[in-house]
């Protein structure tokens, strides 16, 4: 049996996605919830062929089988980007004692990181963000107002 292929494919454009579910169950003797369309036309037409035009030879299912048992298959995902760890202050900014400058409307500005927060004008304040709030009276990403790697953009 000879299988016109863009015959088929013409015939399983024209189906509903309940038809092509349908057809599908009928061939592979089960249902999918699938609901990409051309996704489930190709596979319709990759069983029509392999019914029209023979499966895989014993020979050929004993081989796939072999190199799926040889290969290396990962047993855990893999891991995570490392992350740098938090320091003391809540920030992986600086070390404690660390200077920040940064030149502001002609002024220059310099707050210090401290164990708990910063410090600006002798103020403490427990972030970057609220740091540069207090200077532009808006909300600002510490890290952007202060020109530092890492912010969010």
């Amino acid at each position: 049996m000879t299988l016109n292929v863009d015959q088929e494919m013409a015939a399983l454009r024209r189906l509903t996605m309940h038809e092509l579910r349908a057809r599908f169950a009928e061939l592979f003797a089960e249902t999918t919830p699938a609901g990409n369309r051309l996704w489930l036309m190709r596979r319709i037409l990759w069983r029509l062929q392999a019914l029209a035009e023979g499966d895989l030879s014993e020979r050929a299912r004993r081989r796939a089988a072999d190199l799926a048992n040889d290969a290396d298959l990962r047993t855990l995902p893999p891991a995570l980007p490392q992350r740098r760890a938090a320091r003391s202050n809540g920030t992986t900014l600086a070390a404690p004692g660390t200077v920040i400058t940064r030149l502001y409307k002609g002024q220059t500005l310099q707050v210090r990181v401290l164990a708990k927060g910063f410090e600006f004008e002798g103020a403490s304040y427990p972030s970057l963000s609220a740091v540069a709030r207090a200077i532009t009276g808006t909300h600002w990403n510490g890290r952007l107002f202060f020109r530092l790697q890492g912010g969010d953009r």
